[in-house]
């Protein structure tokens, strides 16, 4: 399972980076926002900015919603680095997008998928990533984890390539149920990743062992 994180700021991206286990990075226009990062030309910037920091994919959102506006913003990023992977909505003209972009191979993430009749979609289209927001389906009081369960069902059926990119991850315990349904990859806060690292059990241990060592010392 791949792990990215999704936000805009730097200094979280770094700390995960140097945890060591970081495979990528999804971010979008409201979390450009939250960090101050306004107007195209900073946002291509900091696009930059983030793929120099990572190994991995960066996933880089079009704001346009036509099918021209898509594949110009998709191409124009497409060109700001190897890693960036266009993020396109699920919209009509977003499914077309993604036919376009896998034709021309250039990588693309499926965003705002809420079925798995997207998924199916996105799929077809050909998407290098296809993202189930099952953070915002458990926020109105749906199932977002048998909507992966429902999509990993679907690919493995008809073996596409599409990489399932849980995403809206609220919380660990949501890593941990993903990775058991098969998600290719998740996204969210860093506190998600880092809350992995957490037991009492390993607090109580640790501090025994050092414990005991004093001891003899």
């Amino acid at each position: 399972m791949k792990f990215f994180i999704d936000t805009a700021n730097l200094d979280q991206i770094r700390d995960a980076q140097e945890l060591g286990v970081l495979d990528g990075v999804t971010t979008n226009p409201s979390l450009m926002a939250k960090e101050g990062i306004t107007g195209r030309n900073n946002i291509l910037k900091h696009y930059v900015d983030i793929c120099n920091i990572v190994d991995g994919d960066v996933s880089a959102e079009v704001i346009a919603t036509d099918l021209k506006g898509i594949i110009k913003e998709g191409e124009e990023l497409a060109d700001l680095h190897e890693q960036i992977v266009v993020k396109v909505p699920m919209i009509r003209d977003g499914v077309k997008a993604l036919k376009y972009f896998s034709d021309k191979g250039i990588r693309t993430n499926c965003t705002l998928v809420f079925s798995p009749g997207q998924a199916l979609l996105a799929a077809k289209a050909g998407a290098t990533y296809v993202s189930p927001f099952l953070g915002r389906l458990d926020d109105i009081s749906s199932d977002g984890l048998n909507l992966i369960a429902e999509i990993r069902l679907i690919y493995d059926n008809y073996d596409f390539e599409t990489q399932i990119l849980a995403a809206s991850i609220r919380h660990t315990m949501h890593v941990i149920d993903c990775a058991k349904l098969g998600a290719d990859v998740m996204t969210g806060p860093l506190s998600s990743i880092e809350g992995l690292l957490k037991h009492p059990l390993t607090d109580i241990g640790l501090e025994k062992f050092l414990a005991d060592y004093k001891k003899g010392n």
